[in-house]
């Protein structure tokens, strides 16, 4: 049995990324079996994104407990805190593009332009990998990541610039090709809803309530669970409850932390009501929940 830890190892992208001028971070390279990795398994990232397009080779991918099959022609995305691990042949190739939301929003007007891409914070918490099928978004896409990787390698003027760029083209291709939940465009109350579940991602630890998120997020509970309503068919307490339950499996599933320890680093007032609130989310107690994964 694959010993667990006591915590979880978060990484910043300072391992793997150079620094911009305004100390935002970023790194395109090769992805084979001689990367430099010196990372642990599992482990999760702190504020920086991943976009991992694989062309050759086989493996798996496991992200928030989900079991994702690697074969070629697969892009596989990563928000900051998810927990991941992969296993993957020793013919695995592609390329990987790292970097932090300051680079990415460094000449965006909006501070939650990321939230518009579906596979970055999906209001299910879970982002299932991009399989391209379709040769001309094949060849597409592996040009904009060998031109990425160009600009990186380079002091041409410009490079930084030039990349930024490329990202921008990455993202927009990907948006296109992934599966959408609706076709809908951005409407009123959308950007509301794309701060509140950066509250949540950011806030989920401290276990407070929806008068909370919406304090900080200056409108009333009220107002905050109607638009919720409207545009998803759910509460806000649900979304609340969904990334809450995915921190304790988690947890659960990935350290040897006591049933007890969770439930206090989680703020929960006792691990009584802890146990009742995860089976009740879950359908099963947090012992059993550990038996079974």
């Amino acid at each position: 049995m694959k010993h667990k830890p006591e915590h979880i190892p978060v990484y910043s992208i300072d391992k793997f990324s150079k620094k911009t001028a305004d100390g935002a971070q970023y790194n395109v390279e090769i992805f084979n079996k001689d990367r430099d990795f010196k990372v642990a398994y599992p482990h999760r990232h702190d504020d920086f994104y991943e976009i991992l397009f694989i062309t050759k080779g086989t493996g798996t991918y496991i992200i928030d407990l989900q079991e994702y099959e690697i074969k070629p022609n697969t892009v596989f995305f990563l928000s900051p805190g998810q927990i991941h691990e992969i296993s993957f042949s020793p013919d695995i190739y592609g390329y990987i593009f790292l970097f932090s939301s300051g680079f990415y929003l460094s000449n965006k007007n909006d501070p939650y332009k990321l939230f518009e891409f579906p596979f970055f914070y999906s209001l299910q918490y879970n982002n299932p990998p991009l399989y391209l099928t379709k040769a001309s978004a094949i060849e597409e896409l592996d040009s904009l990541f060998k031109k990425a990787i160009l600009e990186v390698n380079t002091d041409a003027l410009d490079s930084q610039e030039a990349t930024h760029a490329l990202l921008d083209l990455i993202l927009i291709q990907c948006k296109r090709l992934y599966p959408q939940a609706d076709g809908t465009q951005l409407k009123k109350g959308h950007i509301l809803i794309k701060r509140f579940k950066q509250l949540i991602e950011e806030k989920c630890t401290e276990n407070i309530g929806v008068k909370e998120y919406a304090d900080m997020l200056h409108v009333t509970a009220n107002h905050l669970s109607e638009t919720v309503k409207e545009f998803t068919g759910r509460t806000p307490t649900d979304f609340i409850n969904d990334r809450m339950t995915l921190e304790i499996k988690r947890l659960l599933t990935h350290t040897q932390l006591t049933v007890q320890e969770i439930a206090f680093q989680l703020h929960f007032s006792d691990q009584s009501y802890f146990s009742k609130y995860f089976k009740k989310t879950s359908g099963v107690s947090p012992t059993e929940y550990r038996k079974i994964v």
